[in-house]
Formats: structure tokens, C-alpha cells, sequence
């Protein structure tokens, strides 16, 4: 499925169309090496096409969404990836058409990953979480998934219905 690519800008041109403050272009351009960095890891990425970002709140969260070329056939072309105060992780495209569907799934697939660790259950066949899935890593992460739907998200639920 084809991402709303009216809900994103184009990486290159992020800095003169979204009027961010110059003060956080380095945290943006971090994170946005990050994200890329993290989508180029896997050996399902031959190469990243286009960058574009959904929206970025500096040092806590940045939605980003690349087009790549897959190395397999059934690898989907499109892929957001999530990155900031928080483990990084990329949602497929298939159910999240706009950057904010892409959060909400990204929260909610968190979640299992947190109430998973959070009753001893094993996190395996979970998103991917790069630390030990504690009580403690699980109460850290929860707090920071209910500040991204509480703080952010909720500024975004029309785009939310576009599922």
C-alpha cells in the first residue's frame, strides 16, 4: 500500500517547508541519520529510494518514511520508521497510511511488548525491543508510550481515521 504522501515533506526540502526551529536541526538531522541508519540495517533493504518525514518533535519522536528498493519480492516499498527518546522500530505500510496511523501502531505494538514484560511473559514473536524485558525497562517504555499518545498523538485523530 502507497503511504498519503500529502501528510509528509521530502527529506531534503524538511528544513525550508516545515519552518522548523534552526536551534533543533541538528537534533532532526540525528535523528533522521538514525532512522535511516536503522531501515538500512536489514538485509530487506537494497537501498533507500526517497526520505521523507511525517513529523518530528526533537528528541522525543520522529516519524519518518523511506521508499526503498527490497531485496526480496515481497517486501513491500514503503516503510515508516520510528526513532527518539525511544527503541527505534519500522512499521510496514499496510495498515498505516499517514504518519500518525504509523505512531498509533507503533504504540500499540509497543504496548504488548510492555504489558508482555511487565507480567514476565516472553516478548518473543514481539516487536523487538533492544533491552531486557524487565519490570523496570517495561514501566520506563510504558511511561514514554503514554506521553507519545496523551502529549502528541491526540493532536492527530483525524488522521487517526484514515485507516
Amino acid at each position: 500500500m502507497k503511504p498519503d504522501l500529502l501528510k509528509v515533506f521530502e527529506w531534503d526540502r524538511y528544513f525550508e517547508k516545515a519552518g522548523s526551529k534552526d536551534e533543533d536541526r541538528e537534533i532532526i538531522e540525528n535523528m533522521h541519520a538514525e532512522a535511516r541508519s536503522f531501515i538500512e540495517f536489514f538485509d530487506w533493504c537494497d537501498a533507500v529510494v526517497s526520505e521523507y518525514v511525517g513529523f518530528i518533535y526533537p528528541g522525543i519522536v520522529g516519524v519518518f518514511l523511506f521508499r526503498i528498493k527490497p531485496a526480496w519480492k515481497n517486501v513491500d516499498e514503503w516503510v515508516w520508521c520510528i526513532v527518539g527518546d525511544l527503541p527505534p522500530a519500522y512499521i510496514t505500510c499496510e495498515e498505516s497510511p499517514n504518519p500518525a496511523t504509523a505512531l498509533d501502531s507503533y504504540i500499540g505494538a509497543m504496548q504488548d511488548w510492555v504489558d508482555a514484560a511487565s507480567n514476565g511473559r516472553s516478548t518473543e514473536g514481539l516487536i523487538p525491543v533492544d533491552v531486557e524485558p524487565t519490570i523496570v525497562s517495561a514501566e520506563r517504555l510504558g511511561v514514554r508510550l503514554r506521553y507519545l499518545d496523551e502529549k502528541i498523538l491526540s493532536g492527530y485523530r483525524e488522521d487517526l481515521g484514515a485507516r
